[in-house]
């Protein structure tokens, strides 16, 4: 869009309290140091008594000018078909982003957001970083400005094509095409919703939080009291503590099913036209917009809790971020196994989602778990020393790392079909694997001396993941097929046909 004087736009002035809110958040040790390391002081002088609320105090205030300041100075217009943004505290950056290179608007709604009708606008690249950091972030705007937004870019595609379509000669028709509105391909159902909360992994989430937070306060903590106290307590007998403990989880897995429940609320996934368009929560509303050209795997993976009830969760793998989740973004975060092909292949048609059903060879079983018995060894004669008769308990660990091996051994798969290649393994979780050729970075196929005995091989698969990678690999297969899989992968030289 070619403006002499473009107009330029600002955010809401919720902006400098979201501000606030972020450093205070960032700097929340720090200030709680601030406050409590000196405990309250009697000097007979109230300066000095409450002088760390008196720096709390003036700390906050600087917290506010700066939100304002910030908020005040942070601009953005549209001009010849770039987003153009101007900010900076004290030195004032510019950053034009072109049109052409935004692959996704992601919004957000908070609390905060929406009594305003607000939304946060995190805008993804072309290139750019799968980090939790976007390409640029407007942090408050009406949703009519997020749709003065899409509705530029729209218009700068349009050029784009047109623009296209003169340069191939091509007679430009003046029939307006239908453009399809968003499809819905899957939806959390509330059922659904309540099995992915109470059997989520977030509980060793919260629990090494709340550890990491009790370190950071080791030193203002009463700690021989609480050694003292806990000392006494453990004299009331064990089945009083096993009640508290399991109280204690109880309690902090109630959190972790309620903080799920809320983040995964209403989780639906639209295809709309070449993006996968995904929205969930309740307290902060989330919408995500994946291109699906970005989309670099597609797996399907089962706990073993949830696989004993029929059940597994979808990742896609993406060269961009989405979701707050960087490059893993879960599609169907839970989901009947028998229910993932209509969906899956309404997004991904050209996906053969058959199971894999080339299998290891028995010759290879004995690695998935020689190593492992080998260095439990001296842990279960040390811990056996040590700990005598208890330690003798440690024994149990080599069956149950024996079975775990051949477990991995059973659950090994491939396939190859055409530019598709199907990886099933396992390490406590069982992972499908769809790769299709043009999306695989690297191929490796590792073998040591012991391999090349018994003539297996291990191959190891990485496709871009953010601005890492993921590793699908599918350990010690027959040494042919590890070939075979090598050969696939290389590129073809088509011959040239002589007239």
């Amino acid at each position: 869009m070619m403006m002499s004087n473009p107009e330029r736009y600002k955010l809401h002035w919720v902006t400098a309290i979201l501000s606030v809110l972020k450093t205070i958040k960032e700097m929340i040790v720090p200030i709680l140091l601030l406050i409590f390391a000196n405990g309250f002081n009697n000097t007979g002088k109230w300066y000095l008594d409450y002088l760390t609320f008196i720096i709390f105090g003036v700390t906050l205030l600087l917290f506010f000018v700066i939100g304002i300041i910030r908020w005040r100075r942070f601009v953005y217009w549209f001009e010849e078909n770039e987003l153009r943004i101007e900010s900076g505290l004290f030195v004032k950056k510019k950053r034009y982003i072109p049109f052409d290179r935004i692959q996704s608007l992601d919004y957000t709604e908070s609390i905060l957001h929406r009594p305003f009708q607000l939304v946060k606008v995190n805008i993804e690249t072309a290139g750019g970083s799968a980090s939790l950091k976007s390409e640029a972030e407007l942090t408050a705007i009406t949703t009519v400005a997020a749709n003065r937004i899409e509705h530029e870019l729209a218009e700068a595609k349009k050029r784009k094509v047109s623009k296209d379509v003169e340069l191939e000669g091509i007679e430009e028709t003046t029939e307006e095409l239908e453009v399809p509105e968003a499809q819905q391909v899957f939806k959390l159902s509330m059922k659904d919703l309540l099995l992915l909360a109470t059997t989520s992994g977030g509980i060793g989430l919260i629990l090494s939080g709340g550890l990491l937070f009790i370190s950071q306060f080791a030193d203002l903590l009463p700690l021989d009291w609480m050694y003292e106290e806990l000392t006494g307590f453990v004299k009331l007998g064990v089945l009083v503590i096993g009640i508290v403990v399991l109280l204690g989880l109880l309690f902090v897995w109630g959190i972790s099913v309620v903080m799920t429940f809320l983040s995964y609320y209403n989780f639906t996934v639209f295809i709309d036209k070449e993006d996968v368009v995904i929205t969930r929560g309740l307290l902060e509303k989330k919408r995500a917009t994946v291109p699906l050209n970005r989309v670099q795997s597609v797996r399907i993976v089962e706990n073993p809790m949830r696989q004993l009830f029929g059940y597994a969760k979808v990742v896609i793998d993406n060269a961009g971020g989405g979701l707050g989740e960087g490059a893993k973004i879960n599609l169907f975060p839970i989901v009947k196994k028998t229910d993932i092909n209509e969906p899956l292949k309404a997004l991904f048609p050209d996906l053969c989602l058959e199971e894999p059903k080339r299998k290891l060879p028995l010759r290879g079983r004995r690695f998935f778990y020689r190593i492992d018995f080998f260095w439990m060894i001296p842990v279960v004669g040390t811990l056996t020393y040590f700990f005598f008769p208890y330690g003798l308990l440690s024994v149990l660990l080599i069956p149950i790392i024996i079975l775990l091996g051949l477990w991995q051994h059973r659950s090994a798969a491939y396939e190859i079909g055409g530019n598709q290649l199907t990886m099933r393994f396992r390490g406590i979780s069982l992972q499908t694997a769809y790769l299709m050729r043009k999306r695989v970075q690297s191929m490796e196929i590792k073998q040591n001396y012991f391999h090349r005995r018994k003539k297996v091989a291990t191959v190891s698969v990485a496709v871009k993941s953010g601005m890492g990678a993921f590793y699908a690999q599918v350990n010690h297969m027959e040494e042919t097929e590890a070939n075979r899989l090598l050969d696939w992968y290389k590129p073809t030289k088509k011959k040239e046909v002589e007239p």
